[in-house]
């Protein structure tokens, strides 16, 4: 018997740059939307000169979308409250008259009322992300037109 020792391993050659160097290169934002510079004053310049823009060349959507999502979950939340309360109220009050239509309507209210709703916020979810797209498509095409102009 020959007595081998096992040889390690080379280790793999490293990256033309460090990690960090990599990192710092690397954009951390790659949603597309643009990052706020500059004063606090040139910002709300910026929105307000877009909001009233009558050609339409400055879109405002990405920025109030989080705004919209906001507002339309508040909206579901209250939807979704007044039709429960109100369900389980009607379906009581219904057991008086009919105690098997009562317990219907509040096994009903019980399953549908949070089953619309959950899907009711996928919905807007799914809505105010496709406007987002949209408007990133249209400025990523704006941007690449006046790249090809020259």
């Amino acid at each position: 018997m020959t007595d081998q020792t096992p040889s390690s391993p080379t280790p793999p050659p490293l990256p033309p740059q460090s990690a960090a160097d990599a990192a710092r290169a690397a954009d951390p934002d790659d949603t597309g939307v643009p990052t706020i510079r500059g004063e606090v004053d040139d910002v709300g310049r910026g929105f307000f000169s877009a909001l009233f823009d009558l050609s339409f060349r400055t879109f405002i959507t990405r920025r109030l979308a989080s705004v919209f999502y906001f507002v339309g979950l508040i909206a579901i939340a209250i939807g979704f409250i007044v039709y429960f309360v109100g369900g389980i109220m009607s379906a009581i009050s219904l057991m008086w008259l009919n105690v098997g239509a009562g317990i219907t309507g509040l096994i009903a209210t019980i399953i549908v009322v949070p089953v619309v709703t959950f899907l009711a916020i996928i919905l807007l979810r799914f809505i105010i992300e496709a406007v987002v797209a949209l408007i990133a498509i249209a400025e990523n095409t704006e941007r690449t037109a006046e790249h090809t102009k020259h």
